[in-house]
């Protein structure tokens, strides 16, 4: 059995009987799950809170609030920068418009493997941007979830190539970079709140919409989606942030225990994403979903998105240098 095995398979316990096994006085955090049950929001909280109980002697955990019960994934951070939640784990891309050179990760096609995103955020890059973000939002990362490639889904028809993708309505965040990608490919895609999206997909006002396989797993898209495109245009990740006002008024041992939890919480996620994301898809498939791999390995679809849509945001991630010192990270050649 693995070390994250045994970490997520016992914190639920943990977590059950926390009122028996903590001091009295122990302090309770709430920390905002945009996801459901079942995937990598809930399993990096879990980890998280672990971590923290073991490292604060039990004086310090945290509460999951599971699907966006305590309000949107752009809300929270909001919420946190007022100091009005303590944390919260959501996707990297609705920190972004708070701290756009965060938006850098966002970018389409940057991204090409778990170990890009590894590197990136755990290492010179992800720091500048933890740092950015307390200066831009108010909220500091603490931790990073790898949830793996955002693909496509829709309940319409299979989608290989950029012409099949036309009339569909897809759903996308309100998200810039995210909206602009679709209209590279030629669709005005339909912005949404993400507590909204399953309710749109159910009652047929959007066609698809794109998440990585682990969250339309813990959201149960296969209800409500037949059909899987393999479009590895973003990798998703999911900061963990908390609030900053809430970070500076803990002790100095205390903010040591909340980043080194953090820092464990970021190499179980990636674990679990390892150990995980196969299993889930095939469970998709047993579920009905067909998937279909995108015509040429992805080529059309790349060559739209990185002559259309990198040149458009240069300016608002803090230049084109910023996205350079990124690919220069996973030896990749620059942009002129």
């Amino acid at each position: 059995m693995s070390f994250l095995t045994r970490i997520l398979g016992g914190t639920a316990l943990a977590l059950s009987l926390g009122a028996l096994a903590l001091p009295a006085a122990a302090t309770e955090y709430r920390i905002a799950v945009g996801d459901g049950a079942g995937g990598t929001q809930e399993a990096l909280g879990k980890a998280f809170v672990a971590a923290l109980e073991e490292k604060s002697g039990g004086a310090i955990t945290g509460r999951l609030f599971l699907n966006g019960q305590l309000g949107d994934e752009q809300d929270t951070v909001t919420a946190a920068a007022t100091g009005t939640l303590d944390f919260s784990i959501l996707a990297i891309n609705n920190i972004t418009p708070f701290s756009p050179s965060v938006g850098t990760l966002t970018l389409p096609y940057v991204i090409l493997s778990q170990e890009d995103a590894e590197t990136l955020t755990q290492g010179e890059i992800g720091q500048q941007m933890i740092d950015q973000t307390v200066e831009d939002a108010g909220v500091r990362i603490i931790g990073w979830g790898y949830s793996g490639f955002r693909v496509l889904t829709n309940s319409k028809r299979p989608v290989a190539t950029v012409a099949d993708l036309q009339g569909l309505v897809v759903r996308v965040p309100r998200n810039e970079i995210m909206i602009e990608s679709y209209k590279s490919w030629g669709i005005n895609p339909t912005p949404m709140a993400w507590g909204e999206t399953f309710a749109a997909l159910q009652q047929g006002v959007v066609d698809g919409q794109d998440n990585p396989y682990m969250t339309i797993y813990a959201m149960k898209f296969d209800e409500v989606q037949k059909h899987i495109t393999d479009l590895r245009y973003i990798f998703s990740i999911e900061p963990l942030i908390v609030s900053e006002s809430l970070f500076q008024s803990l002790s100095p041992d205390e903010q040591q225990q909340v980043l080194e939890a953090g820092q464990e919480a970021t190499q179980a996620s990636a674990a679990f994403l390892r150990e995980e994301e196969d299993k889930i898809r095939a469970e998709l498939v047993e579920r009905g979903m067909e998937i279909t791999q995108p015509a040429d390995d992805e080529q059309e679809f790349i060559e739209l998105a990185t002559a259309n849509v990198w040149p458009k945001f240069y300016d608002q991630i803090g230049g084109k240098e910023v996205l350079n010192g990124a690919l220069a990270a996973l030896g990749r050649d620059p942009v002129e």
